[in-house]
């Protein structure tokens, strides 16, 4: 980057955390560092829920996930609107009347306490794991930028948000996302601007989007349904996983997980936090899928424009410092060839769009599909090269696409704004998280169970050393992320394997009266080890994981129900 750009993101980063820490100014105790003493209004609310998803997974991974896979991945969303509805109606009045720091108090009112700690635990298990995946994500810039060593810059931006996090609490995270999201939607505006902007002459947003659909980048919808065939279960985006399988993730992420629980706890009352989520329900889908459009649109920048045969420049460095280093320089130059091949028949293609000649169009659309599938076997020898090079390389980069995008096209100044933006949706996000896994920590396992009846500082001050404790182990979880693949369906596998089961618990807690504490217990317990079985043995897509977890949970702890008689602690 030149030294405008290291300008613009220095200014920025320091004045959105400057004012945050400025902002936040709660008083020393458990209710203003997790709640902020109940003050958020439905609008802080609302940015505080999108910019604690928004994370940099979604502006560094998911254009990376439209160029690979197109746009279908916008279906996953599709069922956050209707969960939205129910958590307004039943959800929200209730943690608002129990006046709880976390989602899992109820638990121990509705049950007893070890199905609490069972649940928040769960929570804990797969938050911390996710963090760590977050870290990762802007480490991958700052390694990038730098040329340092991807296990020292986790440690360097792991190290920076848990002096963040610890110096403001849920106040500093809610005013910072503010910021962070007004400057992160400039950004992506930007950067689908300048994509459209940058293709040559005469080709406008309209052909660069009919181009992405005749390469079958514009998939939003996949509505094909066979239920005996195996394939379809394990297809992890159609509209029918997006739906259902999508409404049971929404619906536990934002009704259990304590990340997005606790932005909407700080609000004034019920209604700002239901508006607020209401708000989410109809903004999220269309920002996801303006998002994925900017990933569809850098496809089609790049039929026209040198593409690499691989995005991680760093790792195609070590490769020419080895002894492939010749057999590698030949795999480079026949992509270049490719890509010159490709840039003439996307003209082509173009101009028979231009013309209405369907006829041509449907000939120059196979054409460049078939060279698209040369380019792509050449990607593959690449790829393989690659690890023979290197046993330990990491051969997925699509979370580099975006990046090598910004960096090697977008001009002086904007690249700096550009690279600000991934670094403040990674705080924002990543800052939430450390404070639900503190809260959570201190409210339902240190001051519940470990240290009862201890002063408020006691607590206030266990809190912040908890959330170091969290940070480290995020930053240690980070260090083995390179070998995840693709962030933004990491991060969303890993919670999949856990929501369902703490779905179906607050499910049977709120709808099922007669079943007791023990039964759901170790309904809950069979239910985790049943659902990781079938994860393993790759039955059904991830989305899938969702329903299936609730059920269980429901059903097995209505069975056991019969056999395990408790009285119910009310």
């Amino acid at each position: 980057m030149s030294s405008i750009d290291w300008i613009v993101l220095v200014i920025t980063l320091l004045a959105v955390i400057t004012y945050g820490v400025y902002k936040s100014k709660s008083e020393k105790t458990l209710d203003g560092y997790f709640k902020s003493s109940n003050s958020m209004s439905w609008f802080l609310i609302l940015l505080s829920i999108m910019g604690t998803q928004a994370s940099a997974i979604t502006f560094l991974s998911a254009p990376g996930q439209a160029y690979t896979d197109g746009m279908r991945f916008v279906q996953y969303y599709f069922g956050l609107p209707l969960a939205m509805i129910v958590l307004c109606i039943t959800f929200v009045p209730i943690y608002h009347k129990l006046k709880v720091f976390t989602a899992y108090e109820f638990l121990e009112q509705r049950f007893d306490l070890k199905t609490r700690a069972l649940t928040s635990s769960l929570f804990l298990i797969q938050r911390g794991l996710s963090t760590g995946i977050s870290i990762y994500a802007p480490s991958i810039i700052l390694s990038s930028l730098l040329g340092w060593n991807i296990y020292w810059t986790n440690i360097v931006m792991g190290g920076l948000l848990i002096v963040y996090t610890m110096t403001g609490g849920a106040k500093a995270v809610a005013y910072t996302q503010m910021q962070q999201l007004f400057i992160v939607f400039i950004g992506m505006f930007l950067a689908g601007y300048m994509v459209v902007h940058l293709l040559p002459e005469g080709v406008g947003f309209g052909d660069a989007l009919q181009v992405a659909n005749k390469m079958g980048k514009l998939n939003i919808i996949e509505t094909h349904i066979d239920v005996t065939d195996s394939h379809w279960w394990k297809d992890k985006y159609n509209i029918w996983s997006g739906l259902i399988g999508g409404f049971f993730l929404a619906l536990s992420y934002f009704g259990t997980d304590q990340s997005q629980v606790g932005r909407y706890l700080t609000a004034k009352n019920i209604k700002e936090s239901q508006v607020g989520l209401l708000m989410n329900g109809l903004i999220k889908v269309p920002m996801q899928f303006l998002i994925l459009m900017v990933g569809a649109l850098v496809f089609t920048f790049y039929l026209y424009y040198k593409a690499p045969v691989f995005f991680n420049q760093s790792q195609i460095e070590k490769v020419h410092a080895t002894t492939y280093h010749e057999e590698f320089s030949k795999l480079e130059f026949k992509n270049d060839s490719i890509n010159l091949i490709k840039q003439i028949q996307t003209t082509q293609l173009v101009n028979a769009i231009h013309t209405n000649n369907k006829q041509q169009t449907n000939l120059f659309q196979a054409n460049l599909l078939n060279t698209e599938q040369l380019a792509l076997t050449n990607r593959k020898d690449a790829i393989a090269m690659i690890k023979q090079a290197d046993k330990t390389a990491d051969v997925n980069d699509t979370n580099y696409i975006f990046l090598y995008f910004v960096v090697n096209n977008l001009p002086k100044g904007l690249i700096g704004l550009l690279i600000a933006m991934i670094f403040l949706a990674a705080w924002g996000s990543i800052a939430a998280a450390l404070n639900s896994l503190s809260s959570t920590t201190v409210i339902d396992l240190y001051k519940r169970i470990w240290f009862v009846n201890k002063t408020d500082m006691h607590y206030y001050k266990a809190s912040k050393y908890i959330t170091l404790f969290w940070g480290l182990f995020s930053i240690l979880v980070a260090m083995f992320a390179s070998k995840l693949g693709s962030l933004i369906e990491a991060v969303n596998v890993l919670g999949s394997l856990f929501y369902g089961t703490i779905l179906g618990i607050f499910l049977v807690a709120f709808y099922i009266k007669k079943i007791e504490g023990h039964a759901v217990f170790y309904a809950a317990i069979i239910t985790e080890i049943l659902i990781i079985s079938i994860y393993l043995a790759d039955v059904v897509s991830f989305l899938w994981l969702n329903v299936i977890g609730c059920l269980l949970v429901m059903m097995i702890a209505g069975v056991l129900n019969i056999f395990l008689k408790q009285k119910v602690v009310t």
